[in-house]
Order: structure tokens, then C-alpha cells, then sequence
């Protein structure tokens, strides 16, 4: 059997004068993902993914909802097959300082709905198109 793990993370959106934002942050391989990580122990998924993006993105965040779960199996070379679940949130930002975490991510950075949308499917990785499609649809943007 399978070990699990269990990572949360966040669509985190801002409103700029009037104009909705989405953050996307550009990770260690060049891809256009969102903050998420692993959870600690004690931690809810909620709490994770509230954690997680503070740590990478400087940004301290309110969850609103939650947008969906993506799991997938990957190959770990000492522990073996993992099954891993990443739980995704609508997070609103609620202040900090955007800082990208340079150990983890090369990057951070707002943009307006329709290229964040772009740049998604031109850069990200395929099964988080329906993370942000979701995540915009529940904030009324369509795409």
C-alpha cells in the first residue's frame, strides 16, 4: 500500500484598485504553479495551506473556500510509490509583503485574471487548469 501525503495550497486573489489580481508563482523548475506544501503534524489542511502560502509568498491570507483536491501517485527512490492529495483553497490576501522563498520558489507575482489564465496554460502544469478555471469561475471571472 501506498504511503499518503497530504499538501494544501491556495488560489490567493486580491482586489487593486478594483481590479481583481490572481497570484501565480513561478516554482524551482520554471513552471507557473500556486503556494502549496506539506502538512505538519497537529497542522488542519486549512491551517497548512494558510502556512504554506505566508512561507513562500510573504502573503497572509484568509481562506474563503475550498476549490478542489488533485491526487496523483509519484515514485519516491527510498520510500517508494506515494499517493499524494493536494488540497487547493480560494484564499483571499489579507496584507504581508509579496517575498518569493527563494529555497522553494523562483518567484512571485500578480496578475490580472486573464493572464494569469494564459500564462497557465502556456507554463503550469495540466492538472492545475481546472484548479484555476474553478478558482475564477467562483470568483465570477469568466474565461
Amino acid at each position: 500500500m501506498p504511503s499518503k501525503q497530504i499538501s494544501a495550497g491556495g488560489i490567493v486573489y486580491r482586489k487593486e484598485a478594483g481590479q481583481l489580481q490572481i497570484q501565480l508563482i513561478t516554482d524551482r523548475y520554471g513552471k507557473i504553479s500556486f503556494a502549496k506544501g506539506k502538512r505538519e503534524n497537529g497542522e488542519t489542511i486549512e491551517q497548512t495551506a494558510l502556512r504554506e502560502i505566508r512561507e513562500e509568498t510573504g502573503i497572509v491570507g484568509r481562506i474563503v473556500e475550498p476549490i478542489d483536491i488533485i491526487a496523483y501517485t509519484y515514485h519516491h527512490p527510498q520510500l517508494g510509490d506515494i499517493q499524494k492529495e493536494v488540497h487547493y483553497y480560494l484564499v483571499a490576501s489579507e496584507g504581508g509583503t509579496l517575498k518569493p522563498q527563494t529555497e522553494e520558489i523562483r518567484s512571485v507575482a500578480w496578475y490580472e485574471p486573464e493572464v494569469a489564465w494564459e500564462r497557465q496554460c502556456n507554463a503550469g502544469y495540466d492538472n492545475n487548469d481546472f484548479i484555476l478555471k474553478k478558482a475564477l469561475k467562483l470568483l465570477g471571472v469568466r474565461i
